[in-house]
């Protein structure tokens, strides 16, 4: 497995699947106004990847479903519940969101795959730590996939 990390836009990766820092999907995403890369996703794909995955129910944290990638050049999004019930990121659910994510890309036959930092947004974990929690559980992969993890900056 191929890991590199960049400094940009998740969203202008040369990548088959993205991995949107979703939630657990208690409240329905339509009452919420999506921010950083849901938000992000929302504006340039549409909404046809939530509606996709609106019909999943309640997800546990950790846990990886994947749509379409409505308007976006992807193949896919997997959406990851990176955040807990109260919208915290925890060790856990950052954790399980990568191996999750990683085991859909590989029973879909994803070549490669590009993940924002998870958590590291709104669910207010530490940048640094998530990257090394994320880097840790992508280790453990041993399928050939090409994984780039995108620390956000604006161009």
């Amino acid at each position: 497995m191929d890991i590199k990390i960049v400094d940009g836009d998740l969203l202008d990766q040369k990548t088959e699947c993205i991995v949107n820092a979703w939630n657990t999907q208690i409240i329905p995403w339509w009452l919420l106004i999506p921010h950083g890369v849901s938000g992000a996703i929302k504006k340039r794909a549409g909404y046809a990847p939530f509606n996709e995955i609106a019909g999943k129910g309640v997800l546990k944290p950790g846990t990886a479903v994947m749509s379409s990638a409505g308007r976006l050049p992807f193949k896919c999004i997997i959406h990851v519940a990176s955040i807990n019930y109260i919208w915290c990121a925890t060790r856990d659910s950052i954790y399980n969101s990568v191996v999750n994510a990683m085991q859909l890309a590989k029973d879909n036959n994803i070549k490669s795959i590009a993940f924002p930092l998870l958590g590291a947004g709104t669910g207010g974990f530490n940048s640094q730590q998530a990257e090394e929690l994320m880097l840790e559980a992508l280790k453990r992969n041993e399928f050939p996939i090409e994984v780039v993890l995108v620390r956000f900056c604006k161009n």
